[in-house]
């Protein structure tokens, strides 16, 4: 693992989310992107070297949803950048982690991305990310 890539943190409204996060951060976000797969809108900030993803929900059924309706709004997951997702896979499984998908599948920000299931990691979901290349 290279680096944290960034933090997610789940919101209930992208627009609140963002305005307190302006404010904290004193930036703008500088993308938003929606994921269908993962019924989700995301919105990043950079600070410096330092990148938080905000999530918010599209409809009542994906995971974004539950995890909101479960914990509320806070942190999500931490994400760490790789250099090849899938040696990386391998290594996080033999380790005995367990992936939460068995290929890696495209996530915001042109990022190849697996999660690591939180039961496996102490309680933390975390994602590993590839730039998607070409």
């Amino acid at each position: 693992m290279q680096k944290i890539e960034h933090i997610g943190i789940a919101v209930n409204s992208l627009e609140e989310g963002e305005k307190l996060y302006e404010s904290l951060l004193g930036v703008p976000p500088y993308k938003r992107e929606t994921v269908e797969s993962e019924k989700v809108v995301t919105s990043f900030f950079r600070q410096g070297p330092n990148k938080i993803e905000l999530l918010a929900p599209l409809g009542n059924d994906g995971p974004i949803s539950k995890f909101l309706a479960k914990k509320g709004q806070g942190i999500h997951h931490i994400a760490y950048a790789v250099t090849d997702i899938k040696a990386e896979m391998q290594r996080m499984s033999k380790e005995g982690f367990v992936l939460l998908n068995e290929i890696p599948k495209r996530g915001a920000d042109n990022k190849w991305v697996c999660f690591l299931h939180p039961k496996s990691a102490g309680g933390v979901l975390v994602e590993l990310c590839q730039e998607i290349s070409g």
